[in-house]
């Protein structure tokens, strides 16, 4: 009998709004965990793994290269080079984050802010202390400073985590106010407004403020297709998993994707797996391809819009396919 009740009351309180809350209340102090972790792990104390770097001449300093592992706790990936301006080249591919120049006398460090400016800077001050150490002249310069409204190099980081945010918003908003779409005209108005969105944060961030320089067409284009791909994600999980949409949207964009990507913190400073993962990501490939836009104009890689491109496509087949379970829509005669 008691057993029965109990069960009519289960039944009852799952019927009833406070179920729905009640699991609402225990994902938002999960996800509050989560997102604070997250970002603690990825951010809060950086640590060199493997840092690429080029050499440059024949002169030898072990002693050198020595301190400056001991003082970064790594060992750095040494990749040599015939001439100078192989290893630049190095550099403006993204290749290495910097050139060790042993050619002369006295020791040269070129370094790379646009590359990573948590890398450069870490860079810097080790070569900078070995050096001293050692009783041995350096030089150190920066072959690709990050722009004056820029110093610190996270401004991309921000652009892209703003077309990320407001991409899987604006779906939200339409799966709310615009209910009635059909899945075409989901998929069409999801396009358009990734296409103002990115001409906004554009418009802003460099018109207005002044903070970065970007390549107008090439920058619109990689901050429309960040925000179409954060919105048809949201759209994919809202198919499979109807209301609880936002859970997995949350976990991959900002919980594993935005630590992840690059932006803040430079790869090889990332815990191991993220470090990995995150080019994979479409965060991570929005900052890579917006960086490179910026900074490396000429050396624009394909795989962050391959990313890009393959988490769209596979968002929008997988809603397509099950377009029937999304919540939205109206009968084809209205």
């Amino acid at each position: 009998m008691v057993s029965t009740q109990v069960d009519g009351r289960w039944a009852a309180f799952r019927r009833s709004p406070f179920f729905p809350a009640t699991v609402l209340v225990l994902i938002i102090g999960a996800a509050a965990a989560l997102f604070a972790g997250s970002y603690t792990f990825a951010m809060a104390n950086p640590t060199p793994h493997s840092v690429p770097l080029a050499v440059v001449g024949v002169r030898d300093d072990p002693a050198l290269l020595a301190e400056m592992e001991r003082a970064t706790g790594t060992e750095f990936d040494l990749r040599r080079y015939p001439a100078y301006g192989e290893a630049v080249h190095a550099v403006e591919e993204q290749r290495v984050f910097g050139v060790l120049d042993l050619r002369g006398s006295a020791v040269r460090l070129d370094l790379a802010s646009a590359a990573g400016a948590s890398v450069a800077q870490l860079l810097e001050q080790v070569a900078t202390q070995a050096a001293a150490s050692h009783g041995v002249a350096i030089e150190v310069r920066d072959l690709k400073p990050l722009q004056r409204g820029d110093p610190r190099g996270l401004a991309l980081f921000y652009v892209s985590l703003a077309a990320i945010v407001i991409g899987f918003v604006g779906a939200i908003q339409l799966s709310v106010h615009a209910k009635a779409l059909n899945p075409a005209e989901r998929i069409g108005f999801t396009a358009a407004f990734a296409l103002l969105g990115g001409f906004a944060i554009i418009a802003v961030v460099d018109w207005l403020l002044g903070a970065v320089r970007f390549p107008f067409v090439e920058s619109w284009l990689i901050l429309a297709l960040t925000m179409f791909t954060s919105g048809m994600v949201f759209t994919m999980f809202n198919t499979l998993l109807g209301r609880w949409a936002m859970v997995p949207t949350w976990g991959l964009m900002v919980l594993l994707g935005n630590p992840s990507s690059g932006g803040a913190v430079s790869w090889p400073l990332l815990p191991s797996p993220l470090g990995l993962i995150g080019a994979w990501l479409p965060p991570g490939a929005s900052v890579n391809a917006l960086h490179t836009a910026v900074y490396f104009g000429g050396s624009q890689h394909v795989f962050p819009f391959l990313v890009l491109a393959g988490w769209a496509l596979l968002s929008c087949g997988v809603f397509w396919a099950w377009r029937h379970r999304h919540p939205g829509g109206r009968p084809a005669d209205a």
